[in-house]
């Protein structure tokens, strides 16, 4: 019998809210992202967008996914890592949910859920990942029943890198897919900051450096342009690292950063190169929306990863590699 879980996301900008079957059915997925006139994006007002808009976008997925709050099962709810003000905001939504229908409860972490919506969607069994977003930069494989992280970034997120950069170039946040229409019409090459560490990568030496070249009056076009080719190479050397090292044959893509065509397109190159499988995310669940929670709250689910109301504090700091994967063998 097909079980129904309502996924919850709101770690920092967005808030999501999804319904997925135990099939694998994406029954709804609804979001909204709180976008600032100005400036980056301040935990407070994000977490208010989220009790402001919460309820409508739940009731809204309810309503696209053909059912009612009777024939939900579970509910599962991004427990960490992100922002504490929007992290808490959505576990309260969550728990009364839960506490209300009198159905089982999930604490999902974030950043495994976009690795699992993934694998869903690709029907890979054991990829390298390359998780790219606003807060997050990592290379992950799966060993000895966690989420490995190979490297990561060592101050800033390659989709943080990107919108502060183009605040100071008067982007509005996100600026990520402003930045990828200049950088096609880029032509010269400048060079930035190529900050490789064994496994881990640094972006804000280059972004000092790209914000210093649009000063100096270089044309916009070219900057965005510099800036993809070197945070993408920086990217796609490690990646190719990783699965040369772990010899596994699958690579996915996953994070908002990930809807990039560029960084899809070198990514690809990697794959081809080492005969792997590739898979960019598509869009729609290549951000941060509740479908993914929903579903990996389902897998914890079946493996009787559940968390009682009293124990479901957040976790801001929850890293990839901090939780056990029930879930998958060895």
């Amino acid at each position: 019998m097909s079980i129904v879980c309502l996924g919850i996301e709101g770690t920092a900008h967005s808030f999501g809210a999804g319904l997925v079957s135990s099939k694998g059915e994406v029954l709804s997925n609804v979001w909204d992202m709180f976008s600032p006139e100005e400036g980056g994006i301040h935990p407070r007002e994000a977490s208010r967008h989220h009790s402001d808009l919460g309820p409508k976008i739940i009731g809204e997925a309810i309503e696209k996914a053909g059912v009612t709050f009777e024939n939900v099962d579970l509910i599962a709810f991004s427990r960490g890592p992100g922002l504490g003000p929007c992290l808490r905001t959505t576990a309260t939504v969550a728990r009364t949910l839960a506490l209300k229908l009198s159905i089982p409860l999930i604490g999902v972490n974030h950043c495994v859920a976009h690795i699992e919506i993934g694998c869903l969607e690709s029907r890979f069994e054991d990829p390298v990942t390359v998780y790219v977003s606003g807060g997050n930069t990592q290379v992950i494989a799966y060993a000895g029943r966690r989420f490995r992280t190979f490297g990561e970034t060592l101050d800033i997120a390659i989709g943080n890198m990107l919108d502060t950069f183009g605040r100071e170039a008067g982007m509005r946040f996100p600026a990520g897919p402003r930045i990828e229409i200049e950088a096609k019409q880029g032509r010269n090459y400048h060079t930035l900051p190529y900050s490789v560490k064994g496994m881990d990568l640094s972006y804000s030496g280059m972004l000092t450096a790209a914000k210093r070249l649009h000063s100096e009056g270089i044309p916009l076009n070219d900057v965005c342009f510099s800036v993809q080719e070197t945070a993408f190479g920086m990217l796609a050397e490690i990646s190719e690292r990783a699965i040369a090292h772990t010899k596994k044959k699958e690579l996915l893509l996953t994070g908002g950063v990930a809807r990039n065509n560029r960084l899809t397109e070198i990514l690809r190159g990697v794959a081809k190169r080492h005969d792997a499988k590739f898979h960019r995310v598509t869009p729609s669940l290549a951000g941060d929306q509740g479908a993914m929670i929903a579903w990996t709250g389902i897998l914890q689910y079946q493996v009787g990863d559940v968390i009682e109301v009293a124990e479901s504090q957040v976790l801001p700091k929850w890293r990839t590699d901090d939780q056990d994967i029930l879930w998958r063998g060895e």
